[in-house]
This record gives structure tokens, sequence and C-alpha cells, in this order.
């Protein structure tokens, strides 16, 4: 299954850290995010990647040339970033199935590959990884509603007040139908096309949306606090004992 990576931005909430470099160089456990990304990736699967780049684009490009561990790199071009649905859009003539998306500053230790076999499943149309949050967190994030079998029936950005403390976590994976969605979004009062939008017109056409209750964990890098963070939850993990 192709893997698109949202590395676009500049990560200006992470500076000094982002002063000479796009946010996906910055440096979690020794190596860049977007190398923990890849390497999360090619785990569950991933065949081909396009990384939608933008902000400092040369210094990704000449890092990774066009593969990485063996796996092809396909580089789109956001010129402006516009909101995740446009960055999206950005690698539609790159795509041609099923694919797994995965924001670029994220840290994953968790089961991404049950998301993947429930893509494969003739039924879903789309699948994410979720997790629950105290629900006085939850306006900070994409909040999804779901019904009795666990489809995601509403999605929400950033919500004053919250129907659920049930959030997306930057890990996806859908169907082509996902671009003629992105297409179809309007600019939100932030001047962007959010992704929530583009989710929101595929259950309105009746496509099934499946939520997958995350096991483990992911550090969303938005911050030099959430970095330092990344790196200690590494440690502590990596100095278990196996079987823990």
């Amino acid at each position: 299954m192709q893997a698109v990576v949202l590395a676009a931005g500049k990560g200006t909430r992470l500076r000094p850290l982002t002063e000479d470099k796009p946010k996906v160089l910055v440096e979690v456990d020794g190596k860049p995010l977007i190398e923990d990304v890849m390497d999360n990736l090619i785990e569950v699967g991933a065949t081909e990647f396009v990384l939608v780049v933008g902000y400092m684009k040369e210094k990704i490009i000449e890092r990774y040339g066009d593969e990485y561990e063996g796996v092809p790199i396909t580089y789109a071009h956001q010129r402006e970033q516009l909101g995740l649905a446009h960055a999206i859009l950005q690698a539609e003539p790159h795509v041609d199935d099923d694919f797994m998306l995965m924001l670029g500053d994220n840290v994953f230790r968790a089961n991404l590959g049950d998301v993947i076999n429930r893509q494969r499943e003739e039924r879903a149309d789309a699948a994410f990884l979720v997790e629950e949050v105290p629900y006085e967190e939850a306006s900070r994030y994409g909040v999804l509603d779901t019904n009795e079998y666990g489809e995601i029936v509403e999605v929400m950005e950033k919500p004053e007040d919250p129907p659920s403390n049930l959030v997306m976590t930057g890990f996806y994976t859908f169907t082509p139908e996902i671009f003629h969605a992105c297409h179809l979004v309007q600019p939100s009062d932030r001047g962007e096309y959010e992704l929530p939008d583009a989710i929101d017109l595929l259950i309105q056409s009746g496509r099934t949306i499946d939520a997958i209750r995350m096991d483990g964990w992911r550090i969303d890098v938005g911050y030099p606090d959430d970095r330092d963070r990344a790196d200690e939850r590494i440690a502590e993990q990596e100095a278990e004992p196996i079987g823990q």
C-alpha cells in the first residue's frame, strides 16, 4: 500500500529547533521525525512514499533523494500551507489505490497494522486510529462521534463543546474517494481546507469509516517540550524488559 506523509509544515511553534530546518527534520531519539514516520510505515507494509513537502523542501529532497531504506519516494509540492485537505490533494496525481496517510510530526508506538487490516476488508472505505483524551483537552483536536458498531458518524475540527473525548491521531487509511471530497471542501473560518470537513462529506455520501482504538501511544511533536517528551518515552520503552 502507498503511504502519503504530510511534511510541508514550517513548525513555527517548534522554534528554535526549526530555525534552520523544516519541522520533519527535527530529531527525536537521534533521528529526524520523518525517518521515525517512514520506519513505522515500512513496518506495516508501505510500498512507496509520497512525501508532501513545502517549507525548506530542498533539505528533505537532498537528504533522502528517490528512496528510503529501499522504498521509493515521490515528492509532491505544497506551495502554500492551506490545510490538511489541501495538502492531501497535492498527492492525488501520484496515488492510484487505497493508501495510508500519516502526519509527519507524529511519533507512534501503536497498532498501526490494525488500521491497515481493517482497510483491506471490503466493507471499510476508510479507517482511522483514534484515542481517548481528557474531555477538557478534546477541543484541541479533530473530535469523532461513533455509532454502536464503531463506525464514525461525525467529525468536528476543534469544537468548543466536544460531543465525545475520542479524537483523531494522525494515522489514517483511505480509498481515492477522499480526493473527491477534498476537492469539494470550502475554506474554514481559518482560511484553510480542513480534513474533517472532507471526512464529513465522505460520511454524508454513505461511506463507511471505522474507528480503531489505539493500543500504545503517540506524541504530536508541536513544541520543544513534546520533542523532549518523545525522547523520554522512547528511552523508557527501550529500557523495558522484553515481554513487558
